[in-house]
Parts: structure tokens; sequence; C-alpha cells
């Protein structure tokens, strides 16, 4: 197995000028199998939630549930709520456009059809701070790179909170293209000069939406007859998106507002009116590792914070995170830590460390869960498949993903046959072409499982 990898690792032209940390163990000792610079850092992308995903199971838990409050510093009298309405997040993805449709409808069902007083949300659960500290500014436009909010929406159950959904389809040659956004809503701008070209031709789209503001201008051309291109783009100030979405929910179930919108803290004195919880870790783990979903991950790391040190911050989450680590057996001391997605270019880690994180992880109580929520090359539903998706169907692989610029990773753990499981880390740092990484990986783990 040694020399069939490392002629490949010779001979690829896509590795010219590239480099590749790997690290295979036995699943079942740990043994060190194989290694190619094994302990030199990469940029490990989103095998970062291999990291995130163990921490967050391991202080939070595997019932832990996120929740979101209504809230009133007033009294219900004849219909109208006489005072201010507070709505109160505290970290939840989930929430969904139904979901503060349920909100409406269950101050309707407490005699409330009138609010006296204003809507204010309350996102001071974690701190201010929108995005992680290496966020470049071209991924703000898209979904990897959505504001934090403990007050937020997702349009869909993909979970990409703080983000619309955006369908582009072709009309007619010489049209312009039709544009759908959802969830509904006056929040977004959407300028479009997109036209439909000729059948069979290329697509060529462009999608940007303006630093500090809502407006998204989408424009090149898609060909006639075509599927047409679907994305998912941040929003700017998810509190307030997901404020407005409440508003028309209010005003769909037949609540008039007397007061106007905007953000604030609940005063403690306030009173309950209706708790939400989202599914329960267990749940949640899937869409955060099937699909890689940056914002879970970094959603988690600051309700770590918040929970261990009374503080949402990316500070206090990654501490709570490198802690956890350090108690797994990680070796801190050759990391760098700057996220919980991996979408930071300075976060490294060594495959021989990704590698132990994986074997010590296995005699936890939390492990099936984790191992459940890895994209799976053989599952027999699509939605089980995640990002593995079309990649090494006659394997059988249960692996994190992935990519940023540049870079390609894939680490997890592969079942062989004869029943001598593996447990593998492949990091590709510097291609001129990311996506050609998935190819080498796929072939190396080929050549992996031909050789046991």
């Amino acid at each position: 197995m040694k020399e069939s990898i490392e002629a490949y690792i010779k001979n690829e032209p896509k590795l010219q000028g590239a480099l590749i940390g790997i690290s295979i163990r036995a699943a079942n000792t740990g043994k060190m199998i194989y290694e190619h610079m094994g302990d030199t850092r990469f940029l490990p992308a989103s095998n970062m939630k291999l990291l995130t995903a163990a921490a967050s199971l391991n202080v939070l838990g595997e019932k832990y549930c996120f929740s979101t409050e209504l809230r009133t510093d007033g009294v219900i009298e004849g219909g109208k709520l006489k005072g201010n309405l507070y709505v109160v997040g505290k970290g939840d993805p989930t929430l969904l456009p139904e979901t503060y449709q349920l909100f409406a409808q269950q101050l309707h069902a407490l005699g409330i059809h009138f609010i006296a007083g204003s809507i204010i949300g309350d996102d001071t659960w974690y701190d201010a701070v929108r995005l992680s500290q290496d966020v470049i500014w071209n991924d703000e436009t898209f979904h990897y790179a959505s504001s934090i909010s403990a007050l937020t929406i997702s349009p869909d159950h993909r979970y990409d909170a703080g983000s619309v959904y955006v369908k582009i389809s072709p009309g007619k040659y010489g049209d312009d293209a039709k544009v759908t956004v959802s969830p509904k809503t006056a929040y977004i701008d959407v300028l479009n000069t997109i036209r439909t070209g000729k059948k069979g031709g290329e697509e060529d789209v462009t999608m940007i939406r303006e630093r500090n503001g809502n407006t998204i201008y989408l424009s090149g051309e898609i060909p006639e007859g075509g599927e047409g291109v679907e994305e998912w783009l941040a929003v700017w100030k998810p509190t307030d998106y997901a404020l407005h979405i409440f508003q028309a929910a209010l005003k769909k179930q037949g609540v008039l507002i007397e007061g106007s919108m905007c953000r604030g803290q609940a005063p403690d004195s306030s009173t309950l009116l209706y708790k939400h919880h989202s599914p329960a870790l267990k749940k949640l783990m899937l869409p955060f590792m099937k699909n890689s979903n940056n914002t879970i991950a970094e959603i988690l790391v600051k309700e770590m914070g918040r929970q261990v040190y009374g503080e949402g911050s990316w500070e206090k989450g990654l501490q709570v995170l490198e802690r956890e680590m350090d108690g797994i057996g990680m070796n801190l001391e050759t990391m760098v830590i700057r996220d919980g997605s991996g979408i930071s270019h300075i976060n490294m880690i060594p495959a021989n460390e990704v590698t132990k994180l994986l074997y010590k992880i296995q005699k936890i109580d939390w492990f099936n869960t984790y191992l459940h929520a890895l994209p799976h090359t053989v599952a027999q539903e699509p939605c089980m498949l995640g990002t593995l998706q079309g990649r090494m169907e006659n394997l059988d692989v249960k692996a994190k993903t992935g990519t940023i610029y540049g870079v390609s990773t894939l680490s997890g753990y592969m079942h062989i046959k004869k029943g001598d499981n593996i447990i593998f880390s492949l990091l590709l740092n510097h291609l001129v072409d990311e996506d050609e990484g998935k190819e080498i990986e796929d072939r190396i783990l080929h050549i992996i499982a031909s050789a046991r």
C-alpha cells in the first residue's frame, strides 16, 4: 500500500506544486498504518467541523435544545397586549418562516389581536460580532458566510440561518430570467439583469449582495430550456430579517401592531408568553455534518461559550472547543483554531491529529450519533449521502468533506469487507483547482481499499 500511494502522489500531475498530508490508522487499535507529512500542519477547511461536532456533543449533550421565547413587559386585557412584545432568540438555527407563523398563532390563541407597543428582537444571548474573524469579503454574499445572530431565520430545512433561497429560471430566448426569492420578503431587494440565452448555451451567472446592505445584484445569462440556478445568499442583519418575517406572520394572523420594530433587550421582569424548542442536538447533527453547514458550526461555538463562560462569543466558544480537544488528547501546541466551520484560511491541523481525534471518540457514548451524522457513500437515502453524493459508490466510507479556495480535505472512517476498518485523514493544500482534490482523495481511498 505504501509504495502504491507514494507512486500515485509522485506521478499525479494535479498534485505538482501542491501539498498533501495523509494519516491512516487501524480503527480498532489506533495504530498508525501509513502517514505522509502526517505531522505537518494543513488548512483543514470543513474538516474543522469534526472538532466542533465532538466538542459540542461533549459540552452540550445529545439532548440539548435551543430555545426562543415570546415575552412581554405588559398585560393582556380585552384582546390587547398593553406593552411591548419581545422575541428573545437563543441561537436556534432551525427557526423557519412557518415557525414564526406558529408564534403568531400562539399569540392569537392567547387572545391577543392588537399589540399596543413595539415588536422588539432580543439577540443579546450572543455578542454583536456577526462574522468570524477570517471571513473574506467576497464570501459575505453567500450562505456559508452568513451573519451569526442569536435571533435568526432559515429559509428551509437545510437550516442555512440568516440566508434566503434564490432560484433563477430561464424564460424564452432574449427574455429576462425569472427570479424567485424564498421566503418572500420586502427586506430583500433584487436587481436582476440576467437574460435568457440560446438553448444549449453556456451558463454564466454572477450574484453579489452589496456589503452592509440587502440589495442583491444578479447578472449574466442562462440558456433557454436549462435547469436554471439555485443559491442560498446571506442576509445583512439577520435579526431584523427575522422580525420582518414575524411581522408578516402577525399580519396574516390578523394581529395588529401599534408600535415599530426594533432591537433591544427584554427586561428581567418580563413575562413569558410562549417558549419554543428546537430539535435536539442529536437530530441537528445531521444537517450540520451531512450538508457541512457553516452557520450551525459557528452557532455551536458561540453556544458553548455561552453555556460554559456565560458569554456567547467566538473567543469564549473557541476556548471551550480547545479545552475539549485537549481533554480528548489532541496536541493543541501543533494546531491553530480560528473558527468552528473551517472557512478560515488560518486554521491549521496535522492529519495525524485528525485521525487521533477520530480514534479517541469511538469510546465516547455519543459516538454513534457522530458517526451517523457523517456523509455516507452507500447510504440508501439520498439525504444521508450528504456531500459524498456521487463519490466512491463502491466503497463504504463515512467521512467529512472540506473545501475552501485551494484546499480539499476528507477525513473519516472506511469499512473494509474483511473487517479491517481504517481511520483516515487526507488534507490537500495549495491546489490550483480545489475541485480536483476530490478525484485525488477518491483515488487514494481506492488504493487503500484494494491493498487491505
